[in-house]
């Protein structure tokens, strides 16, 4: 397989990157794509397109305030930014932390940290406002490198305190980079999915920044039913191909979480859903290869469950080729055998034109950016016409980008 990325950029100029969202989420352009037309309407219109017969999957993820600022002593400022929980390593866990954590992070001005520990005293409110302001000190300590950054081990002497709690009051909500500003108040809400529930992102699920909920309610209202997954958005969202082959580029890797009730919901329909973003459909299809791996051993266990970056591309002729439908029945059995009520794993999985989509039959997306993993997805779902899609969101003045216009896509 050879993928050149250079055939997927198109001209993206600065001006069309949506810096700011609109007043109202749901008066966002929409642009509705079949295999023949292209529509142009408003986001609240949303319901009257969607298929009825598919389950509506959102992504209930919930941006945490993942950069941290340290002072030393010199005036050097270090930038330490969460990317995934490592000591525990359960997210909920991690959050309800009282004395210590470990994560692994990205850190900004590396080279004026040496061995040093960094600390914070400060003041915190508790999330849920029952108890009075606490003082804590809370410090911060350099560890092993990780493939993309540092492990760091961060304390303090609160135990009243948990994680969520500190990181609620010294974290900031990390926005993209390409919108070129630091984060404002406003963002700490409107970068947050009026659904979002389960914490754990660096990044939000921006197609899903466009709902309401009139919008949600309106969708119930034409009977479509709607279900969640959860996929932690890692800050390897945003990491550009470097490499001309795509195959030469190294995907990251992202927690996922799914309910027996969802997969129940899935196989009640057929295996059929419209996924809202991609980050819900890379957690939709990697199911097909979970269930794969237990139909070939049932006695797996949940750890060995993971779905590596090209494993959709690696089996040969003769491998085992079972139904969407079949491969969401055995997981469900292994949940049942199992008393697991959330299936917790990862997932690499790269998407890819030549891929073949199981679940997903019509997606809500965003516009992605030039020589991105995610416009790759979105040309695999639509095939070529993703051009004619892009020019004509460029000619009709539609905007770009994680606060900007959507689509809702057709194969």
């Amino acid at each position: 397989m050879h993928i050149d990325i250079n055939n997927y950029d198109y001209p993206l100029p600065d001006s069309r990157i949506a810096k700011y969202p609109l007043p109202q989420r749901d008066s966002a352009n929409l642009l509705i794509s079949s295999p023949e037309t292209l529509t142009t309407t408003v986001f609240r219109e949303l319901p009257k397109w969607l298929p009825a017969d598919n389950l509506l999957v959102i992504n209930d993820t919930k941006v945490i305030q993942a950069r941290l600022y340290f002072q030393k002593a010199t005036g050097a400022r270090i930038e330490i930014f969460l990317l995934e929980p490592a000591f525990p390593a359960d997210y909920e866990q991690m959050f309800q932390s009282t004395e210590s954590c470990t994560w692994k992070c990205l850190i900004g001005n590396a080279k004026k940290w040496k061995d040093e520990v960094l600390c914070i005293n400060a003041e915190v409110s508790p999330a849920d406002n029952n108890t009075k302001a606490n003082a804590f000190s809370f410090t911060a300590q350099r560890g092993e490198p990780t493939d993309d950054g540092h492990l760091i081990t961060f304390s303090w002497d609160n135990d009243n305190l948990t994680f969520a709690d500190i990181i609620h009051t010294l974290g900031e909500l990390p926005i993209p980079p390409y919108l070129n500003r630091r984060t404002e108040k406003e963002d700490n809400i409107t970068y947050q999915t009026v659904y979002s529930e389960i914490k754990g992102s660096v990044a939000a699920p921006t197609a899903g920044l466009h709902f309401t909920n009139d919008v949600l309610e309106n969708i119930r209202q034409r009977n479509i039913d709607i279900a969640k997954v959860t996929l932690h958005v890692g800050a390897g969202t945003f990491r550009p191909v470097k490499t001309d082959d795509v195959t030469q580029h190294n995907m990251h890797a992202e927690h996922i979480c799914i309910t027996a009730e969802t997969i129940q919901q899935l196989i009640n329909h057929d295996a059929k859903a419209t996924a809202v973003g991609t980050t819900s459909v890379r957690t939709l299809e990697s199911l097909y290869y979970i269930g794969k791996k237990i139909l070939r051993n049932p006695d797996i266990s949940p750890e060995q469950l993971y779905v590596q970056q090209w494993e959709p591309y690696d089996e040969d002729a003769s491998a085992l080729k079972p139904t969407p439908k079949e491969t969401l029945q055995s997981l469900l059995a292994y949940m049942k055998q199992r008393q697991l009520t959330q299936l917790h794993t990862t997932t690499q999985i790269i998407i890819v034109p030549g891929y073949q989509y199981h679940f997903v039959k019509a997606l809500v997306t965003n516009f992605h950016q030039p020589r991105s993993t995610l416009l790759l997805l979105v040309s695999a779902f639509v095939g070529e016409r993703w051009r004619d899609i892009y020019r004509y969101a460029l000619e009709h003045d539609y905007r770009f980008l994680s606060y900007g216009d959507a689509t809702l896509l057709f194969p």
